[in-house]
């Protein structure tokens, strides 16, 4: 029987200790891992271009489900506006690297702008829960896609801001790493995308990630315990819009451009459906996701071009055949074999 702190697992006391999960098992979860990490970073040796190209794709699109995954899996919050944040990381990255060339100055005043956007919509934004605080949250993501469209002079526009480069890694006084070309843009990707699940894992194992799910399976019982429920779900949703920051400063430099749709409620849809696709009951659920994800949209503009609407059905039968989630299915499906 396992513990109901399980970091892998968002569901419910009752469901988390009958719930069986392939990574419950620490060797084989170091395994996996390891073996992953491995070919992650063979990868440009022996893939095509594109290939790299998709994979940062996931990359980024990972870190955006992970974030959103702590606010709507662990605290029981469904927003519709992280594309927001997404924008705001993004739109500050390429300023700063369109004035002052560097990489980790560009990644971290998009960071820092977005993580200071999400404490002030938070402040106004998780004294209200269910469909309240949801339809807020579009709101906000919504009047945030207004501004990018009309404040030409910051933002561009329409038309957007281009020519952003790809700008080098500088150390002040130390050095600076060329990363011009995508296959060494996808080392810095790789290794920023490393440290942030790590991180984001220790939240989810701390006592932070058990108030979360304390607060999100019994908010009356949460706050008689003596948890403050407004403060937690604002630092569930300031780490979901730093994330979601994160995410979006990553873009600019890989497309060299960036525009008003980033900011779109469609944007914020991305990571609901990655979530929901990997499995919100474990931790690898939304890297699972947007994974999956990705690669139907890929696959899928190649035979029509209503490809929405084949993607949509298709997520909805993948969502309704793997209850749970993929990941979920998966890893319970081979544990059963290994017993």
């Amino acid at each position: 029987m396992r513990s109901p702190t399980d970091p892998y697992v968002s569901a419910g006391p009752a469901e988390a200790l009958t719930r069986p999960s392939l990574v419950s098992v620490p060797f084989l979860r170091v395994g996996v891992a390891m073996a992953l990490l491995a070919v992650l970073a063979a990868l440009p040796f022996v893939a095509r271009t594109y290939i790299i190209y998709l994979t940062i794709q996931i990359a980024i699109l990972a870190l955006f489900a992970l974030g959103f995954n702590l606010l709507f899996g662990y605290t029981g919050l469904l927003s519709f506006g992280q594309a927001g944040f997404f924008a705001i990381g993004a739109y500050t990255c390429a300023k700063i690297l369109l004035l002052v060339p560097s990489l980790p100055l560009g990644i971290l005043g998009g960071v820092a702008a977005a993580g200071v956007a999400a404490v002030v919509l938070g402040i106004l934004s998780v004294r209200h829960t269910r469909i309240y605080f949801a339809m807020l949250t579009l709101a906000w993501g919504m009047m945030i896609f207004s501004i990018a469209w009309k404040w030409r002079e910051v933002t561009g526009g329409d038309d957007g801001l281009v020519g952003i480069p790809r700008a080098p890694v500088r150390l002040p006084g130390l050095v600076a790493i060329d990363v011009s070309t995508i296959d060494r843009y996808y080392y810095v990707v790789l290794a920023v995308t490393i440290v942030a699940v790590y991180a984001l894992y220790r939240v989810a194992r701390s006592p932070l990630g058990l108030a979360l799910r304390a607060i999100r399976d019994s908010e009356s019982r949460a706050g008689f315990a003596g948890i403050s429920v407004a403060t937690y779900r604002l630092i569930a949703f300031t780490i979901a819009g730093l994330y979601a920051g994160l995410a979006g400063t990553l873009l600019p430099p890989l497309e060299n451009t960036v525009t008003p749709p980033v900011a779109h409620w469609s944007t914020s849809a991305e990571p609901v459906l990655a979530t929901l696709l990997g499995g919100i009951h474990t931790f690898v659920g939304p890297i699972v996701g947007a994974a999956l994800l990705i690669i139907l949209k890929d696959v899928i503009v190649r035979f029509t071009v209503h490809w929405s609407i084949v993607l949509g059905a298709t997520v909805i039968v993948l969502v309704m055949g793997f209850r749970g989630g993929v990941a979920s299915m998966v890893g319970e499906r081979l544990l059963r074999l290994r017993r």
